[in-house]
């Protein structure tokens, strides 16, 4: 989290000193995040047969190595191949940190705190990484800034190395990968993660996300035939099954959909709809900001009151709820704007811990890895549906230029039409999330 906040302040310098375009930049981003998606279940798969603690503890080696790399990078090709490494090690790490926190603890109220202190971790790095970037920026070039992975890696692997225990073999399984069924899920969530980012950035009359699209439905069908038919399937699909899998699953899915794509529409509207600055606007996001970090109060004392399963739904309603007040009333007014994105990060706050924990709870004991990483991954696509979805609403609806929304009666009607179908589709996710877990 503190890596990509950090790396977004120092864009546009990257930019000049690498003679970098913008659809160059929005690789060094993008790829990360590409790779990283894309790669989880894999690394889940194989984290649940030869070790949770091994993989991790390889994960922040290569992260800690590729960090060190950026002090080399010359040309801006360089520099995308240093963040698709890292890509890499993020796939090995973030789902064990879930894995190995969860099997630390017996007592569910142990694991949601565990999983609360882990999320908020990354969301104070989310926050402070604008900030900690500008100031570094004024002394220091901007390799500095992901050398900060270096100290944070070594810490992380000697405290894992001296805290975690060594996996039990009697909580691996020993079944073959199915790499063919890996390439095909690697493919089908690069593919989809890709479709929505050409859609915003060529617009619905290219083929090319189109095309991205048909081809992630193709490769998706091919992987879940082939999980029907394997011996050893690489996710079997009777464990997403399981009700509180299923409806974990969905409640995260929601979450993501729903913040991502609020947070695109209200940063457009601040500065295109209203007027504001930049600045301004990042102050207007704060209260979204303020209530992801602080919410963490919330999780512990919300689910000693109504227990785990109704705490997930109650959250993932909030979710709903924000994204309802701002598609009906955010257009009276920033005041209703504050309230949406405080009504979803709360709910957010509470559904990404709990989902996350009832997905792992409904699964076997040797499947926590890739069951921390469907989590992860569930996330990670919805949000970049939900962006695609609002920006293609929004140039479907207002096809002129953005730099004229504000004089314009288009706008605010495509700002509600993109609101309403976030509504719509994260409800419809939430509802299928409350009936699986009623079972």
């Amino acid at each position: 989290m503190l890596d990509n906040s950090i790396l977004n302040v120092a864009l546009p310098t990257i930019g000049r000193e690498l003679s970098a375009s913008t659809t160059t930049l929005q690789w060094v981003t993008g790829v990360y995040s590409v790779v990283f998606g894309g790669l989880m279940l894999a690394f889940g798969a194989l984290a649940d047969r030869i070790g949770r603690r091994k993989v991790m503890l390889a994960g922040l080696v290569l992260l800690g190595v590729a960090s060190l790399a950026t002090m080399f990078v010359t040309v801006a090709w360089q520099l995308i191949a240093v963040r698709a490494v890292m890509g890499v090690a993020a796939a090995m790490t973030t789902p064990g940190s879930l894995a190995l926190a969860f099997r630390l603890f017996d007592d569910d109220v142990l694991r949601v705190r565990a999983t609360t202190l882990i999320s908020t971790v990354g969301l104070v790095g989310l926050a402070v990484g604008p900030t900690a970037g500008g100031l570094v920026l004024s002394f220091a070039p901007w390799q500095a800034l992901l050398l900060v992975n270096v100290p944070v890696a070594a810490l992380a692997f000697l405290g894992i190395r001296a805290g975690v225990p060594v996996d039990d073999p009697a909580g691996l399984h020993r079944d073959p990968i199915d790499v063919a069924g890996a390439a095909l899920g690697t493919a089908t969530i690069i593919l989809t993660l890709l479709a929505p980012t050409f859609f915003v950035e060529a617009g619905t009359a290219s083929a090319l996300p189109w095309g991205a699209a048909a081809a992630a439905l193709i490769t998706g069908t091919c992987f879940v035939l082939r999980q029907k038919t394997a011996r050893h399937p690489l996710l079997d699909l009777k464990l997403i099954a399981r009700p509180l899998v299923s409806s974990g699953l969905a409640l995260k899915a929601a979450a993501g959909l729903a913040t991502a794509g609020l947070s695109y529409l209200v940063t457009l509207h601040l500065q295109l709809g209203l007027g504001w600055t930049p600045a301004q606007a990042a102050l207007g996001m704060l209260p979204q900001v303020v209530v992801l970090i602080a919410g963490g109060t919330l999780v512990t004392p919300l689910i000693t009151r109504v227990g785990l399963t109704k705490a997930a739904w109650l959250s993932a309603c909030a979710v709903v709820c924000g994204l309802a007040v701002y598609t009906a009333f955010g257009g009276l007014g920033y005041v209703w704007i504050a309230l949406a994105l405080a009504c979803v990060a709360a709910g957010m706050r509470v559904v990404g811990v709990v989902a996350g924990t009832n997905v792992m709870r409904g699964l076997p004991s040797n499947r926590t890895t890739i069951g921390a990483a469907l989590v992860d991954t569930a996330s990670e696509v919805t949000t970049g549906i939900g962006i695609a979805l609002s920006g293609t609403i929004l140039a479907l609806v207002f096809p002129g230029a953005l730099t004229a929304a504000q004089e314009s009666a288009d706008f605010p009607k495509a700002i509600t039409y993109a609101g309403l179908a976030l509504t719509l589709l994260s409800a419809a996710l939430v509802g299928f999330g409350i009936l699986r877990g009623r079972k």
